[in-house]
């Protein structure tokens, strides 16, 4: 059967680039089938991106396209989570877990700059983005199970998990409870939470009350919305908006049922002697809710991760610094297994 016209392209792509004449290399030959793999992944990426001009300071994906890609799969606990599918099917899983609020369209900044030849799942968590918004329940538990459980759908045995904020739990609880389905863990914005017996402490910034105070319909645009995502440094204003503009379409039921199952006691220090997976720890110094004394304790329980913190950023700094935190992402993910020494 003759090849469809876009195989003919990338193949003679590939076969140039590699100095090579078609006629003296079987174009169904394993090097040329992985090459055509990931240099196909490469093409689907580059359709999604725009750069608008020749000296752009980052990539931009298509947003409305990338919201296209959604998909949603039926669990057999009876959640339906949405997800979307990027890079290269071939390649090593790596799960991506937003934080509180938000969405799969968290990690759109830092997409560009991971590395192509990784297959990656962005995940809307329940109650969240397009995922259902069952009555309960919200323990990171129980969306590190829907984790579990969306990984059997695709027929994922084991996975590299990233998580962010409230999303750092739940790639924690995952690694944890699912050792054998965990390579590595990277936990961006993440917490140990208090020792136990510790003196409570009074938060900088106090957002569980004020989320407390909010009221339905919820306004994209009012002042708290716009400080619940503001970052020290500039982010794209479109991306922060769609962001406002969907946390503030989930229902308040459901930011008070994570808020108080999920986040309220923070019982991380129990399960976290289980995490066993190498473990990348990442924040931005000005994070004004992950500060430094719960750093601290998440660093005590994993002494053996590696720590990257970067100076002038803040809660989201793949947002902040995409490229930054991608070139540090892609360099553990790729390191050899054990007694990588710490990054700088």
């Amino acid at each position: 059967m003759r090849a469809p016209p876009c195989l003919y392209i990338i193949d003679t792509i590939i076969l140039t680039s590699l100095g090579v004449r078609r006629v003296f290399l079987d174009r169904e030959t394993n090097l040329l089938q992985a090459c055509r793999r990931a240099l196909s992944a490469w093409l689907l990426l580059l359709s999604l991106l725009w750069m608008p001009d020749a000296f752009a300071v980052s990539a931009k994906i298509d947003l409305d396209r990338f919201d296209a890609m959604k998909k949603s799969v039926a669990l057999p606990d009876g959640e339906t989570l949405a997800y979307v599918s990027m890079g290269d099917p071939a390649g090593v899983p790596v799960v991506l877990i937003h934080g509180y609020t938000d969405s799969a369209r968290d990690w759109v900044p830092l997409v560009p700059y991971l590395s192509p030849r990784l297959r990656l799942i962005l995940v809307d968590i329940r109650g969240h983005g397009r995922s259902g918004k069952p009555e309960c329940c919200y323990t990171r538990l129980d969306f590190a199970y829907d984790i579990k459980l969306l990984l059997d759908a695709l027929g994922v045995p084991r996975a590299d998990i990233i998580g962010h904020s409230l999303g750092s739990f739940i790639a924690q609880t995952f690694a944890e409870y699912w050792p054998e389905r965990t390579r590595r863990v990277v936990l961006i914005s993440s917490s140990g939470c208090a020792l136990p017996g510790a003196a409570p402490r009074k938060p900088a910034y106090d957002y569980a009350a004020r989320i407390h105070q909010l009221t339905e319909p919820i306004d994209p645009d009012s002042p708290f919305m716009i400080e619940w995502w503001s970052s020290p440094t500039r982010v794209d204003e479109d991306f922060i908006r769609r962001e406002r503009r969907d946390a503030a379409a989930i229902p308040l039921r459901v930011w008070l049922a994570v808020l108080d199952q999920g986040l309220a006691d923070c019982d991380l220090q129990r399960t976290l002697p289980r995490l066993s997976a190498p473990t990348l720890l990442i924040w931005g110094a000005k994070d004004p809710i992950m500060q430094e004394d719960v750093r601290q304790t998440l660093r005590q329980a994993l002494p053996r991760a590696q720590v990257r913190v970067f100076p002038g950023l803040g809660h989201n700094p793949f947002w902040e610094d995409p490229q930054g935190c991608a070139a540090v992402i892609n360099a553990f993910l790729a390191a050899a297994p054990a007694g990588a020494a710490p990054l700088h």
